[in-house]
């Protein structure tokens, strides 16, 4: 009687075992991906945004921001190239105690559009004013 019960165990794990195997194998081809072709124009549809860790950016920001005090995109990304070089300066200095311990990743050459320039550039700003922390020397006047 025992081995007729580890018999039908031995069976029924077996089967068990055959069906997960099929089942396995029949999916592997149910979804296909394939990378879309458009023939109208082509346009960059890549947007970026700016995450924050500071959950008080966010109001600080949107009772600074006001259409009467913008400049120029050219004027936003000047000054985010330093100040993001002088950020990530610190940052990858070693000092795992400082305040600078993400790298900002942007790049001169991407053009991120004025609203993230804009975002960004009072980050550094609220950064300076806000929470008292000099990124770089002589920054720009007003604000």
């Amino acid at each position: 009687m025992f081995i007729k019960f580890v018999f039908m165990k031995q069976i029924i794990f077996g089967i068990v075992v055959l069906f997960t195997i099929a089942a396995c194998s029949t999916q592997k081809s149910a979804i296909k991906v394939e990378p879309s072709v458009n023939e109208g124009v082509v346009e960059d549809s890549v947007e970026y945004g700016l995450e924050t860790f500071d959950p008080k950016f966010e109001t600080w920001y949107s009772m600074h921001d006001s259409p009467a005090l913008y400049h120029s995109q050219s004027y936003y990304e000047s000054w985010n190239m330093q100040y993001v070089s002088a950020w990530n300066s610190r940052a990858m200095s070693g000092n795992r105690n400082s305040f600078f311990e993400n790298v900002i990743e942007y790049t001169p050459s991407i053009d991120y559009g004025f609203e993230l320039n804009h975002e960004l550039f009072y980050y550094f700003q609220y950064v300076e004013k806000v929470l008292k922390i000099k990124i770089i020397q002589d920054g720009p006047m007003g604000l």
